[in-house]
C-alpha cells in the first residue's frame, strides 16, 4: 500500500489553481524535442568537425614579412570555438551567435575557397546539422510554454513574498569576474613581453643568414642553426618546419640578445592562460546574468499555477514533478535543482543553522537519519502535493510552495537551475543499490513469460556489445600503430601489459555466448568454451556490464564486457546483459522450463580470442614494415 503525497493547507493553494492533469503532463512531454536534436549529437558533431578542421587547415607559415607574434583576434575566435560546444548544452541561442562567428572567422581568413577543402565543408555541415537542432530545441520549448499555459488557465497569481526576494547568480558572477581577471593579467603579461621585445629589436643590428642546420637540442627542443655575417647563432623554435635548411632568415642582434624576425617571441603559456580564463570566466559570467535576468522575469508580474505533486531525488538533490493525479509518483514530468526562497546564499552553497545545544530531540533525529544512511536505510523522500509558479518548459525558472517534510512547515522554493524534461524511465529518484535488488523482477514473474522449449536456448553478443567491441578493437589498433611509431621507451610497456587486456575484452564483447540445455549451462568466453552443470550454480547476476554465474566450491565464471548497460537505459531500453541474467536465473530456479536436448558443437560456440591475437600481432608486425 503506497503512501499517500504530504498534503498543503488549503489556504496555501490559490483559488482557481488547476491540476497539471495526466493527459495534459503526456501532451507536454511529447513535444520534446526528437532524438535527433539532442544536445550531445550536436556536441559530438561539432568536436569531430573542429578536430579534422584544426589538423587538415593550412597553418600560415611564420615568416619575416607576418612573424609569429601574438594574434589577440585569433584568440578571441578561439575562446568562441571553446564556449559554444557548452553552450550547446546550456545557452542555444548563445550557441547560435558562436558558430555564426567562428563561420564568419572561417571564411574571412580565407574566402569563399574554404568550401573546396574537405574538413569545412563537414564543419559547414555541422553547422548546419547544429544550427537546426537548435532552432527545433527552441520550438520545442516554445510548443510546452504554450500547453503549460493552456494547461494552467487564465488564472494568474503573484509570486509569494518570500521568493520575490530571492537572488540568483551571485556567486557565478563573482567567479566568472574573477576568472576574467585572470584571464586580464595573462593579456597584460604577454604584452609585456611584446613591449619587451620590440624596445629591444628597434635598438638591435638587424641580420640576414642563411639556415644551415636543423635539429634537437637540449631539453627536446627543435633547434635552428643560422650563419650570418660569418658567425653561427641558435635559436629554439616551435615551427622547425617553417626554416628549412638552405633559406635565407633575417635576424635582430643586440650584444648577447638574438632572437629571429620571423619567430620573435614565446607567449604561448600566457596565452593559453588567456584562453583558459577567458572561457571559463565567461561562461560562469553567462551562467550567472542569465540566472538573474530568468528569476527577475519570474518576479514581473502575476504567474500562471498549476497544482502537482513533487518529490525530493533521494541522490542528487532534485526537485521532481508529478502530475497532480500521480499519488504513487510512477511517471516524472520534470526536474530541477531548487534552494529555499529564504536561504542566505544562492548558486548552490546554502547555510543551515543547526539545532541548538538545548534540543535533544532534533539531535536524535538527526543522528538517527546519519545511521540509516550509513546502513543504506535511508528511506526515499515522499511525494508532496505542491503549487507551482510559472510557466514549466524547458530552460524556464519556476518556483513552488509545499509542506517541508524535514519539519512539517510550508515552504517557498525557487529553482537555481532551469526546467528539464523527465527522461522516459526514470522515476523520480535513483535508489541505492539495495533497493534496486529488491524491486527487480523477480526469477517467479521472469518465468512467468518464458515458455519452455526441447531445443537448448541460446543467448549471444548483442548490437551495443558488438559496437563496445568494434570500439576497443580500434582502440587496440590505434594503440599498437601510436606506440610502434615510436622509439623503444617505457610506452611499450603499455603496450605490453594493455594489448592482452584488449584482446580479451574485444573477444568477449563480439561473440560472447550462453547456452542453456538440459544438464547445464555452455559458456563461451574470449579463450575457451566453459561447462556449468545445473546442480554446482549457486547465483547469476549482472553487474558491471558483464554475467557472473557463481559456481559452489570455485571461481565464478565471468563474461565481461557484455555491452553497456548505461547507455542502453539512457537511450529508454532494458539492457539486454540484464535480461539474459534474469532468464538464466528463472532456468536456474525453476528447473521444469529447462530444455530437454543437449546442446551441439554448434550450439556451444567458439572462442574467437587466440585467432584475435594472432592477428594482433600480425598488425603489429605490418605497422612496423610500413613506417
Amino acid at each position: 500500500m503506497s503512501t499517500p503525497p504530504v498534503p498543503l493547507p488549503a489556504e496555501h493553494i490559490p483559488p482557481g489553481t488547476a491540476d497539471w492533469r495526466t493527459p495534459d503532463a503526456r501532451r507536454w512531454l511529447a513535444a520534446v524535442p526528437a532524438r535527433w536534436a539532442q544536445p550531445l549529437r550536436a556536441v559530438l558533431a561539432y568536436l569531430v568537425s573542429v578536430v579534422w578542421e584544426l589538423e587538415a587547415g593550412p597553418v600560415p607559415a611564420c615568416t619575416s614579412a607576418a612573424p609569429c607574434g601574438t594574434d589577440w583576434p585569433g584568440l578571441g575566435v578561439a575562446v568562441v570555438m571553446v564556449l559554444t560546444p557548452y553552450w550547446v548544452w546550456r545557452q542555444p541561442r548563445l550557441a547560435l551567435a558562436g558558430l555564426g562567428v567562428v563561420s564568419v572567422a572561417l571564411v574571412a581568413e580565407e574566402g569563399l575557397a574554404v568550401c573546396g577543402r574537405p574538413s569545412a565543408l563537414a564543419f559547414f555541415l555541422a553547422v548546419a546539422f547544429i544550427t537546426a537542432g537548435i532552432l527545433h530545441r527552441l520550438a520545442a520549448a516554445a510548443r510546452q510554454r504554450s500547453l503549460a499555459l493552456e494547461a494552467a488557465g487564465p488564472g494568474a497569481q503573484p509570486l509569494p513574498a518570500a521568493a520575490r526576494t530571492f537572488r540568483r547568480g551571485r556567486l557565478s558572477v563573482v567567479l566568472g569576474g574573477l576568472l576574467l581577471a585572470v584571464a586580464g593579467f595573462g593579456l597584460w603579461q604577454a604584452q609585456q613581453v611584446v613591449d619587451a621585445y620590440e624596445e629591444r629589436a628597434a635598438g638591435a643590428t638587424e641580420l640576414s643568414g642563411r639556415v644551415t642546420a636543423v635539429d634537437r637540442g637540449d631539453e627536446d627542443a627543435d633547434v635552428v642553426t643560422v650563419t650570418a655575417d660569418g658567425r653561427t647563432y641558435r635559436f629554439e623554435t616551435g615551427y622547425p618546419e617553417d626554416f628549412p635548411v638552405g633559406t635565407r632568415v633575417d635576424l635582430v642582434v643586440d650584444g648577447d640578445w638574438k632572437a629571429l624576425v620571423a619567430e620573435p617571441y614565446d607567449v604561448f603559456g600566457w596565452e593559453l592562460l588567456v584562453l583558459g580564463g577567458s572561457a571559463t570566466g565567461l561562461a560562469f559570467l553567462v551562467n550567472g546574468v542569465a540566472g538573474r535576468v530568468r528569476a527577475r522575469r519570474l518576479r514581473r508580474g502575476p504567474l500562471p499555477v498549476l497544482h502537482v505533486l513533487v518529490r525530493e531525488g533521494h541522490d542528487d538533490g532534485r526537485t521532481w514533478v508529478f502530475a497532480a493525479d500521480d499519488p504513487g509518483g510512477r511517471r516524472p514530468i520534470l526536474h530541477f535543482h531548487s534552494l529555499y526562497a529564504d536561504d542566505a546564499d544562492d548558486d548552490g552553497e546554502e547555510e543551515a543553522d543547526g539545532p541548538e545545544a538545548g534540543d535533544d530531540s532534533a539531535a536524535a533525529i538527526g543522528l538517527g537519519r546519519l545511521t540509516d544512511i550509513l546502513r543504506g536505510k535511508d528511506p526515499a523522500p515522499p511525494l508532496r502535493e505542491a503549487v507551482l509558479y510559472g510557466v514549466p518548459y524547458a530552460g524556464a525558472e519556476v518556483a513552488f510552495v509545499a509542506r517541508d517534510d524535514a519539519d512539517d512547515e510550508v515552504a517557498v522554493e525557487c529553482s537555481v537551475s532551469a526546467v528539464k524534461p523527465a527522461a522516459a524511465g526514470r522515476d523520480g529518484h535513483r535508489p541505492r543499490l539495495r533497493e534496486r535488488e529488491r524491486t527487480r523482477r523477480s526469477a517467479g514473474e521472469v518465468a512467468a513469460g518464458m515458455t519452455h522449449t526441447a531445443d537448448p536456448r541460446v543467448w549471444r553478443a548483442h548490437g551495443f556489445s558488438r559496437a563496445v567491441g568494434l570500439f576497443l578493437l580500434l582502440v587496440e589498433g590505434g594503440g599498437i600503430w601510436a606506440m610502434l611509431d615510436e622509439e623503444p621507451s617505457w610506452t611499450w610497456l603499455f603496450l605490453i601489459a594493455g594489448v592482452p587486456w584488449l584482446v580479451t575484452a574485444v573477444a568477449t564483447a563480439l561473440t560472447w555466448r550462453i547456452t542453456a540445455d538440459r544438464d547445464g549451462l555452455w559458456v563461451t568466453g574470449a579463450w575457451r568454451v566453459r561447462r556449468v552443470p545445473w546442480d554446482v550454480i549457486t547465483s547469476v547476476r549482472h553487474s558491471e556490464d558483464g554475467i557472473h554465474v557463481g559456481r559452489a566450491k570455485d571461481d565464478s565464471v565471468d563474461l565481461s564486457p557484455t555491452g553497456f548497460a548505461w547507455l542502453e537505459r539512457r537511450l529508454g531500453r532494458e539492457p539486454a546483459a540484464e535480461r539474459v541474467a534474469d532468464e538464466l536465473r528463472a532456468l536456474l530456479l525453476h528447473p521444469e522450463l529447462r530444455p530437454e536436448r543437449e546442446a551441439t558443437a554448434g550450439q556451444q560456440g567458439m572462442p574467437v580470442g587466440p585467432p584475435l591475437a594472432a592477428l594482433s600481432v600480425l598488425w603489429g608486425a605490418a605497422v612496423l614494415l610500413l613506417l
